[in-house]
C-alpha cells in the first residue's frame, strides 16, 4: 500500500493554502532529550532538518575572513546508537547572505546536501574493522543569483563519523584507528571558489538554562538542589555546516576590509540566515523504504537567536518557519514591539510572577528634556515625542524610518525591533549616550554600532569591517555589544570624546554572534532597557545631574541566568567548534562528578573542601579530586594563563559530605598553564595551576 503524505505549503497572496497532513514517524530520529531548538511542533518532530543555531563572526586567527556556522539536528545525545545522528539525506541546507546589493532577495546561497552509504552490511555496529556505515558525504552549491541557479564548487565532502568511543574510533584494525581530532581536521575542505568548508558532528556551542528559560523565565542563578542553575545542553551535540569565507568574497563591491572608510562602514554589513528544506511529498512503500518528489518546501529557518523560541506564538511558530526574511512582512512586528518577556519585567503588569527576572526593568519614566517616557507594554514609548523637531535628521526622523520606529501602542519598535528585524544604524539615538546632553538621547553620541540592513525581516546582521576582539583579551567579553556600551560609557579609554573608536566587544552580538556569546542574557537584558539605557533612556531612578549608574541600571548590568559559558573550550582555528562528546567518555551518563566514597568525611576543623589535582603535567586528560567535609554546593572552574575561563567541569552541583573526582579532558587546550579554581557555596576556597604539555 502507498500512502503520500505532503507537508505544509504556504503560497503568499494566494486566494487559499494548500495544506495536507506530514506523518512525521518517518522523519524521527531516536530522539530523547529535549533541546530550546525544538523551537516549532511540527519542526520539533522532523530533528534532522531542525535549525539549532547560526554564528556569524570575523574570524579571530585569520580576519581578512567571516566564519559563518549553521548547526541542525537539537539535542544529540553522545550515546545515540544504534541509530546515530546525521544530516539527512533529501534535505536542502541552505546558507543565506544578503550584502545590501539588493534589499528584496539573497545574493549569496550556499546549498548542502548529503549522502549516505553502507560499507558493512552484515554488521549492526555503526563503525567496525575499519568501515562504516551511514558514512556521509557532501556536495556544497554556490548561488551569486539569489538562488536562481547553482554551481558545484565541492563534492564527496567528508563528513566525520559519530565520536562513538575509543574502539570505533581510535582502535586500529578493529575501529578506525585515527583520532578524533585527526579525522574532524581531515574533513575541512577548501572549496574550488576558495572557501574553507567543514560539515560534521560538534559540540553544542549553546549554553542556556532551558529548565530555566522555558519555566516562565525563572533563571535560577544562585539557586541551589533543584533550584541551580543547569546549562540544558551540556553534554550534547549538534551536526553543524561552517564555511570560512574572505570578506572580499562577501562585500557587495568586491573590497577587502581594509578598502573600508571606517570600522563602521555601512557598504560591509551582510545579513545571514539559515534554513533547510523538504520535498513536498513523501511516499511510504510498505517494505521499509520510503521516497521524496515534488517541489521543495521550507521547513526550518534561523536568523537572530531564540527568535522562534522566545518571540513567536506557539501557534504561529511553523508558520514562521516557511517565510523567508523577505516576505514575512509585518506579521510579527507586534511581537517584538511589545515583546511577552517584557510582561514580567514590569512591575504594573507581572513583575513579581518571575522572581528570577526581578533585576531586569522596563523604563515606565524615563526622563527626557522632551518628558516622561513609558516604554511598558502598550504604551507609547518615543511615539509620544513623533512631532517634535528634535527628531529631524536622527534615525526617527518621519522622512527617514520614523514611521517604522514610532509606532503608537508598540513602545519596542524602537529597540527591539530594529535590532532584530533591521539592524541599528549609526544615527543618533543609536549612539551611546557618551557626549550627549544629559536627558537628550536624541543629540549626538559615541558611535559604537552600525549594521543596518533594511531588509525588515529576520537576519543575523554583522558588520565585517569592526575589528576582532582577541579572545585572550582582558576587554573579552561574552556579554558582546552590551559590554563595549558599559566599556563606551565608562572606560576613560573611550568615554572622553565622541570620536569614532574601536572599543572592545563591538564585534559581538548583536553584531553578528560568536560563539562565546551568551545570547539569552544580552536578550533579556535587551528586553530590561539596557539598550535604551545605553543611548540615553535612563532608568525611572535616574534624575538629571546625577551618574546614571543608579541601582536599576546596576541591576540590569549585573543580571545572570547561572549559565555564562559553554561546557567544554572553543577551537582557536577553524571550524572553532569543538570535537562532540563521545557516547563512551565523560558525558556517557550522570554527573562528570563522580562519587568515590559518598559519605566519608574529614577531620574535624578542616576546611569545607579540598581539591587535589593529578596527573599534573598532563596531555590528554587529568583528574580533580575533591574530599567535602559538609553538604554545599561545589563550582570547578578552568582558567587559561591570562585569567580567561575555558572550562565549566562541575557548575553549582550540590552534594553531601565525602570524596568526589572529576575527570576533565584536557587534550583540546593549546600547551600552556591554567589554574583550576573550586568555589563553594559560591566562594572560592582553592585554585591550583595545571600544566598542559602537547
Amino acid at each position: 500500500m502507498r500512502k503520500s503524505i505532503t507537508k505544509k505549503k504556504v503560497v503568499m497572496f494566494a486566494v487559499f493554502f494548500v495544506i495536507a497532513a506530514l506523518a512525521i514517524v518517518g522523519y524521527q530520529s531516536s530522539f530523547l532529550n529535549a533541546s530550546s531548538h525544538r523551537e516549532a511542533p511540527m519542526i520539533a518532530n522532523d530533528p534532522l532538518a531542525d535549525n539549532t543555531d547560526l554564528y556569524a563572526f570575523r574570524s579571530p586567527d585569520d580576519t581578512n575572513t567571516v566564519t559563518i556556522i549553521a548547526n541542525y539536528v537539537p539535542g544529540e545525545l553522545p550515546q545515540g546508537g544504534p541509530n546515530y545522528y546525521s544530516f539527512g539525506p533529501g534535505i536542502r541546507y541552505e546558507i543565506h547572505i544578503n550584502n545590501g546589493a539588493s534589499l528584496t532577495q539573497d545574493q549569496i546561497v550556499y546549498r548542502f546536501t548529503f549522502a549516505q552509504t553502507d560499507e558493512d552490511s552484515t554488521t549492526f555496529f555503526n563503525i567496525r574493522l575499519g568501515k562504516q556505515n551511514l558514512k556521509t558525504t557532501y556536495t556544497c552549491e554556490k548561488s551569486t543569483n539569489g538562488g536562481g541557479s547553482f554551481t558545484t564548487i565541492l563534492t564527496n565532502g567528508i563528513v566525520p563519523p559519530p565520536n562513538i568511543g575509543p574502539r570505533s574510533i581510535d582502535s586500529a584494525g578493529i575501529g578506525l584507528g585515527t583520532p578524533y581530532k585527526t579525522l574532524m581536521t581531515n574533513a575541512i575542505a577548501t572549496a574550488n571558489t576558495g572557501e574553507t568548508l567543514f560539515c560534521g558532528p560538534v559540540d553544542d556551542p549553546f549554553f542556556v538554562d532551558l529548565g530555566g528559560i522555558f519555566d516562565l523565565g525563572h533563571t535560577r542563578a544562585g539557586g541551589v538542589g533543584v533550584d541551580a542553575p543547569k546549562d540544558g545542553l551540556r553534554c550534547k551535540n549538534v551536526h553543524a555546516i561552517c564555511i570560512k569565507v574572505p570578506i572580499s568574497m562577501l562585500q557587495k563591491d568586491g573590497k577587502d576590509v581594509t578598502q573600508a572608510a571606517n570600522i563602521l562602514d555601512a557598504n560591509f554589513v551582510i545579513g545571514v540566515w539559515a534554513s533547510a528544506s523538504r520535498q513536498a511529498t513523501r511516499t511510504l512503500n510498505g517494505d521499509g523504504t520510503q521516497g521524496q518528489s515534488g517541489p521543495f518546501v521550507q521547513v526550518s529557518r534561523l536568523g537572530m537567536p531564540l527568535t522562534n523560541e522566545a518571540v513567536i506564538p506557539i501557534g504561529k511558530k511553523d508558520y514562521w518557519n516557511s517565510l523567508t526574511p523577505y516576505n514575512e512582512g509585518s506579521a510579527f512586528d507586534a511581537y517584538l514591539s511589545n515583546p511577552e518577556l517584557a510582561l514580567y519585567m514590569d512591575p504594573r503588569l507581572f513583575g513579581g510572577a518571575v522572581p528570577a527576572l526581578s533585576a531586569l526593568k522596563i523604563q515606565s519614566a524615563s526622563k527626557t528634556v522632551l518628558g516622561t517616557v513609558d516604554f511598558g507594554d502598550n504604551h507609547d514609548g518615543l511615539y509620544a515625542v513623533r512631532t517634535s523637531s528634535a527628531l529631524t535628521g536622527t534615525a526617527l526622523d518621519s522622512t527617514l524610518f520614523g514611521t517604522y520606529l514610532l509606532r503608537q501602542g508598540q513602545p519596542r519598535s524602537v529597540d527591539i525591533l530594529p535590532i532584530f528585524h533591521t539592524g541599528v544604524p549609526n544615527l543618533a539615538p543609536y549612539q551611546l549616550a557618551t557626549g550627549k546632553t544629559p536627558g537628550d538621547p536624541l543629540t549626538v553620541g559615541k558611535p559604537f554600532i552600525n549594521n543596518f540592513l533594511p531588509t525588515f525581516g529576520d537576519m543575523l546582521r554583522l558588520n565585517m569591517a569592526v575589528p576582532v576582539t582577541p579572545r585572550n583579551s582582558p576587554d573579552f567579553s561574552s556579554e558582546g555589544i552590551i559590554s563595549a556600551a558599559v566599556l563606551g560609557l565608562t572606560d576613560a579609554r573611550f568615554n572622553t570624546s565622541t570620536v569614532l573608536q574601536f572599543i572592545p566587544n563591538m564585534d559581538g552580538f548583536p553584531n553578528g554572534r560568536r560563539l562565546e556569546d551568551d545570547v539569552t542574557r544580552i536578550e533579556l537584558q535587551a528586553i530590561g532597557g539596557a539598550a535604551l539605557a545605553a543611548i540615553g533612556l535612563w532608568y525611572d531612578d535616574w534624575t538629571i545631574g546625577n551618574s546614571p549608574l543608579t541601582p536599576d541600571l546596576l541591576g540590569v548590568l549585573t543580571y545572570t541566568t547561572g549559565v555564562e559559558a559553554n561546557d567544554t573550550t572553543f577551537q582557536a582555528s577553524f571550524p572553532y567548534v569543538q570535537t562532540p562528546w563521545s557516547g563512551y567518555g565523560l558525558c556517557s551518563g550522570g554527573s562528570l562528578f563522580t562519587a568515590i566514597n559518598p559519605y566519608g568525611t574529614l577531620n574535624v576543623g578542616a576546611p569545607p573542601a579540598i581539591m587535589e589535582l593529578y596527573p599534573n603535567p598532563s596531555t590528554t586528560t587529568t583528574t580533580l579530586r575533591i574530599r567535602m567535609n559538609e553538604k554545599s554546593r561545589i563550582t570547578l572552574r578552568i582558567f587559561d594563563s591570562v585569567g580567561k575561563l575555558v572550562y565549566v567541569p562541575v557548575n553549582n552541583e550540590m552534594r553531601d559530605p565525602g570524596t568526589y573526582e572529576v575527570t576533565v579532558n584536557v587534550g583540546s587546550l593549546s600547551s600552556g598553564t591554567y589554574f583550576a579554581t573550586l568555589a563553594n557555596n559560591g566562594q572560592t576556597v582553592q585554585s591550583l595551576k595545571l600544566s598542559v604539555l602537547k
